[in-house]
């Protein structure tokens, strides 16, 4: 499993190529090998390609637009193919999905842009929040929905230690259900400030990460590890980085 950054983290400096640069040789100084491009700014796929080339860093995944997924999906797998780049991520469900009335036009939508993707050689991955876990009015799981509709063949899993959590599921639990799709998975810790849940670098909150990552190992599913804090409260979000990168280390990965 390669370990990566995944640049949501330090997206304040990624919004042009100058800063771009400087974001990239950073994390790849703290000794990560791949990274997961998110939150970029007006850099064009050339110009991300050949400097996270120059330090070493390849491509596992992105966040790429759902709207130009459906609009221009021969378009985002031509970027893929310039980035050398083999997942194409939805970061967050479009809310109009998330109702019973709408979630089934999810795989309607994006059934086909899925399948251009595989016959591509790529992947379309969908990262979890905790809302897909909500209960609609029909009393189906969006979760669910999605798994049954979706087949592991056309959509992956970014699957999110944290959002997990927060849904009040057991993280290994879902590991081991979503085995089949979760080529890439979220590492990002919890921890709790009075009584707020706040995220963290890995190994600093509450989560038994040597368990999460040996369940990994085990079943070998996995290539790609990619850190992320949402939200650092403050810190330098390089340093959190930095914390993450030792700790997991530290846990013999």
């Amino acid at each position: 499993m390669m370990l990566g950054a995944q640049t949501y983290t330090v997206r304040s400096y990624t919004q042009n190529e100058r800063d771009f640069r400087e974001a990239m040789r950073r994390i790849a100084a703290i000794g990560y090998t791949c990274v997961q491009l998110s939150a970029i700014g007006n850099v064009p796929v050339e110009a991300q390609r050949d400097i996270c080339g120059e330090f070493g860093l390849k491509i596992a995944l992105t966040h790429t637009s759902p709207e130009r997924m459906l609009a221009d999906p021969q378009g985002v797998i031509r970027d893929h193919e310039i980035l050398g780049c083999e997942n194409i991520g939805i970061g967050m469900m479009p809310d109009r999905y998330r109702t019973a009335e709408w979630i089934d036009r999810f795989a309607q939508d994006f059934t086909g842009p899925a399948k251009m993707m595989r016959d591509a050689g790529k992947r379309l991955m969908y990262h979890n929040h905790n809302i897909e876990w909500t209960r609609l009015r029909d009393g189906r799981r969006i979760i669910d929905v999605l798994l049954e509709q979706m087949p592991a063949e056309l959509m992956g899993i970014t699957l999110d230690t944290y959002w997990v959590q927060a849904a009040g599921c057991d993280v290994l639990a879902w590991i081991e259900k979503l085995q089949d799709r979760i080529s890439c998975v979220h590492l990002k810790d919890v921890a709790v400030q009075n009584w707020d849940m706040r995220m963290a670098a890995v190994g600093e909150g509450n989560m038994d990460f040597k368990r999460i990552l040996k369940k990994l190992a085990e079943l070998g599913k996995t290539d790609y590890l990619l850190v992320e804090q949402d939200d650092c409260y403050g810190d330098d979000p390089f340093a959190c980085l930095a914390r993450s990168y030792e700790n997991i280390r530290k846990m013999g990965y």
